[in-house]
């Protein structure tokens, strides 16, 4: 009897301290999703005295028969992809490379990390201020040192350009991450593993292949998957770095805020939801499947 009623008393102490947490959940996270996914069926006007017009699918069907979200999709994937494998590659090369002591590997990590760490409206003024056309010192460089240009290119301005730009700062700004992640995992790995297979007459490139990269996978799998989902919904650097890289968030922005049509803006929102939830559970069966293997 005791232990049925101390088992009542603990599962209700467990309730009132889960209670705020569950409460802020629902509150910051359930009710704004159910909220957007029913003003994606409304044509809901800014003014707040304006009543809402019940549309259905209308919205959906106008965004996924609109060819500039498809084109918005398509620059947006590409740039996920290049972004990813760029500073996954990055990362897992110079982890590799730290993986070994050095002189002055502590304060050389540091500086790697820097670009991380330093809040990204900084670093996008130093990458505008490096490639303005007046003053900056790639422009310098190019045309008064090295004769590469006749005249300074206006690199944010032309849609080719900026779009390769935003991928190099994207690719700069976020291979740390990557650095740290597999910089642990090879710390982890019993360096007999590589004298076994020196001893064998492994290569270089064998000895990454059999050896690093099963030790990795699960690290690697879990960096692609967390890093497609932040640049899948990035905003904030490529919208301060120029207005001629149309990805999805800013045109969700657009649709929001320049044309005021909240309706459209919520359907975008649970398009790419349902988009990236197929992504997520697509990877987790990946990394479950390794994990036994």
């Amino acid at each position: 009897m005791n232990m049925k009623n101390r088992g009542k008393s603990d599962m209700r102490l467990a309730l009132v301290l889960l209670f705020p947490s569950v409460f802020l959940v629902l509150l910051l996270v359930a009710y704004p999703m159910i909220s957007n996914i029913k003003i994606s069926f409304f044509d809901l006007p800014i003014n707040p005295r304006l009543d809402a017009t019940f549309v259905g699918l209308k919205n959906y069907t106008d965004i996924l028969t609109d060819v500039e979200f498809i084109k918005s999709l398509g620059i947006t994937v590409l740039y996920m992809i290049l972004a990813v494998a760029g500073s996954t590659a990055l990362g897992l090369a110079v982890a590799i490379f730290f993986n070994r002591p050095f002189k002055f590997r502590k304060a050389a990590r540091s500086l790697i990390i820097l670009s991380y760490v330093t809040p990204s409206i900084s670093l996008v003024f130093a990458w505008k201020y490096m490639f303005n056309n007046g003053y900056g010192v790639i422009n310098h460089l190019g045309v008064d040192v090295f004769h590469l240009f006749d005249k300074a290119p206006l690199w944010f301005d032309n849609p080719v350009s900026s779009f390769i730009l935003v991928v190099l700062f994207a690719i700069w700004r976020y291979f740390p991450y990557a650095f740290i992640s597999f910089l642990a995992i090879l710390q982890t790995v019993d360096s007999s593993l590589y004298e076994a297979a020196e001893i064998d007459g492994a290569s270089t490139w064998e000895k990454f292949k059999n050896v690093t990269i099963p030790a990795i996978m699960p690290v690697l799998i879990t960096i692609i998957t967390l890093r497609s989902i932040w640049l899948f919904y990035m905003f904030t650097d490529v919208y301060l770095l120029t207005n001629k890289v149309n990805i999805i968030g800013i045109y969700l922005y657009e649709t929001a805020f320049a044309f005021n049509d909240l309706g459209k803006a919520a359907s975008i929102s649970v398009i790419l939801f349902i988009i990236l939830s197929i992504v997520i559970i697509a990877s987790r069966k990946r990394v479950k499947f390794n994990g036994n293997g």
